[in-house]
């Protein structure tokens, strides 16, 4: 960790810590519709052309029936865009429809927030699909999330309530009055630094002389040949001319970026120029992948009537991210033992698969950011971390993306673990457990174990599956340690609903096209019914006075509990994973044998 590193990430702290206090406040009140009377008004005509009442509430079953068929509809929507695309318009490229299993998987991808993507858009996406299906989405999936945590906020703050808000009303609001503006100016920031914006056909130009290079030889379904030692057998190529693809970049890139969605117009994501040019709009990026789910704890604090407790919440998410990102970028400055003892200069650390243009620390601080929240952008490839440097985006995502999470995935999980925690505190005291006023009893407890628990199965039993299973083991491009990895990676961002990857699993395959979506949607969808489940009990429920026997849930001790209770859950469920994959790579590589 060097001076470049501090800075850049004192610039970040200091720029969500200014900016989040005052958007928490505005997504308070969007929240309780405290809203100018024209907006009012014109929300109310939109949604009742709709067939939709905005001052009925709904109890938390029909809110999650609502939301379960709106996000059904969209992966249908998106499915139909990508098998439809060579007949539609806007697809100057005349890409063809996309696989059965692809776009499935692709559907239920951005419809989950996840984003993962087994393709490379400039070369599969027509400009139609990446607008109408994935930009529309990205809004949409975290329009979805902020409202589940609007649904457990409003379940805290009510007293004896039946209802915790209207979904319908909760989507339209987030995505027109906190989404869409955020968007739009980040947009035009990232197009003012070069991101492209256009709906001009790809240009094709003549390199000033020729480029050789190997690249991997693969079969017809695009897995890696490998040899008798299991190796990626290598064929030359060379290239004289270059396309450079165009398309409405910028527009996908804020929303991708804002709603912790990750998915990139590019294959490379972030690491391509073309979506993120220079240091600015790097930051920038890490900025609003910030931004918003820093903000909601403010508005929990808000809506709960005291600041204290949003607080306590973002305080433990920053503790948690900022270690991460400080372990990061140590383990990506140790370089690579092997290299060093070819004499290989390392004092920039280990660069192989970051762009110049960022080196270790801008690096170490995106990847941190990016699966910190359940964004799963990459400004790097993380295939080529070091073992210890890979495994940091792997744990964070193993800790339920609430460092600080998604944009809502990441309060509704926390306050989950909150529950968790004073439950435990409670147990410990002789005390009944109470939070922000509300007893905490044996139903909000089996949810919370639920909501907690289901994308660490999912996780480890694809893994097993995938580790154990010849469709699973024909995606691996490294053997080994290292391979295990991959495919631990690759369940875990999926349950998570990150999409990142470790780009050395061939993942575009029936298997693991549709084994993803499985734990994609269910990683994603168990746990917000558990959420909103816990909302409706609670917004039902009295709220109590705090007295001299109630556990502060405010103060460092709070947050230290927090933050235990996250590490243990986590660490009891993926250590063995964890050994099997990244820390025998890092022991094999040092020599610990």
């Amino acid at each position: 960790m060097n001076a470049a590193f501090w800075a850049l990430l004192a610039v970040i702290v200091i720029a969500v810590g200014v900016l989040a206090g005052p958007l928490g406040r505005y997504i308070a009140a969007v929240m309780d519709g405290r809203l100018p009377r024209g907006v009012r008004v014109a929300e109310s005509a939109v949604l009742r052309l709709a067939g939709v009442d905005p001052a009925q509430e709904m109890g938390w079953a029909a809110y999650a029936r609502a939301l379960l068929v709106f996000n059904l509809l969209g992966v249908l929507a998106v499915y139909a865009l990508q098998r439809l695309q060579a007949v539609l318009p806007l697809n100057p490229q005349h890409f063809g429809a996309v696989a059965p299993d692809s776009a499935l998987n692709t559907a239920v991808s951005f419809v989950t927030n996840t984003n993962w993507q087994g393709y490379s858009g400039e070369s599969t996406m027509s400009n139609l699909v990446q607008m109408a299906g994935l930009t529309v989405q990205n809004f949409l999936s975290a329009a979805t999330g902020i409202a589940v945590a609007f649904a457990l906020v409003r379940g805290f703050a009510r007293r004896s309530s039946a209802t915790i808000g209207n979904f319908w009303t909760d989507v339209t609001r987030i995505t027109t009055l906190i989404l869409l503006p955020i968007s739009f100016v980040l947009a035009i920031a990232l197009a003012a630094r070069g991101v492209p914006q256009t709906l001009h056909a790809d240009r094709v130009v003549t390199l000033r002389a020729p480029v050789s290079f190997q690249v991997p030889e693969v079969d017809a379904r695009g897995n890696p040949v490998k040899n008798a030692l299991g190796q990626p057998v290598m064929v030359a190529s060379s290239a004289t001319r270059q396309t450079l693809p165009l398309g409405p970049v910028a527009s996908q890139e804020a929303i991708k970026e804002l709603g912790t969605n990750g998915g990139g117009f590019y294959n490379a994501n972030s690491a391509h120029p073309y979506e993120n040019p220079d240091s600015l709009t790097d930051t920038l990026e890490i900025i609003a992948i910030l931004l918003i789910s820093a903000a909601l704890c403010h508005t929990f604090g808000e809506a709960v009537g005291d600041r204290r407790q949003g607080w306590a919440l973002l305080g433990a998410m920053a503790l948690m991210l900022v270690v991460a990102m400080g372990f990061e970028a140590h383990f990506e400055a140790q370089g690579n033992p092997r290299l060093a003892a070819l004499r290989v200069d390392q004092s920039a650390g280990n660069m192989e698969g970051k762009e110049t243009r960022f080196g270790v620390p801008a690096s170490a601080i995106f990847s941190a950011a990016t699966t910190g929240t359940s964004t799963g952008a990459v400004n790097s490839m993380f295939d080529s971390d070091t073992p210890l440097g890979g495994m940091v985006p792997m744990v964070l995502m193993q800790l339920g993306e609430v460092a600080p999470g998604g944009v809502g995935t990441g309060l509704y999980g926390m306050l989950l673990v909150a529950l968790m925690a004073v439950f435990v505190g409670g147990l410990m005291i002789g005390r009944t457990p109470e939070y922000v006023g509300k007893k905490i009893e044996s139903f909000e407890m089996k949810m919370v174990s639920v909501g907690l628990l289901v994308s660490p199965l999912l996780a480890l039993l694809g893994t097993a599956v995938a580790a154990v299973t010849a469709a699973g083991l024909a995606g691996l491009g490294n053997p080994g340690a290292h391979g295990f990895s991959e495919m631990l990676y690759a369940f875990t961002s999926a349950a998570n609903n990150n999409g990142s990857a470790f780009a050395g699993l061939s993942a575009n395959t029936p298997f693991y096209n549709l084994s993803l979506a499985v734990a994609m949607w269910f990683g994603r969808f168990v746990s917000i019914v558990a959420a909103l489940a816990i909302a409706g009990s609670m917004a039902g429920k009295k709220r109590l006075a705090e007295s001299s026997g109630t556990m502060p849930t405010h103060g460092g001790l709070f947050v230290g509990l927090l933050l235990g209770t996250v590490v243990l859950v986590a660490a009891l469920t993926f250590l063995p994973a964890l050994a099997l994959g990244p820390v025998v790579e890092h022991l094999t590589l040092w020599g610990m044998h």
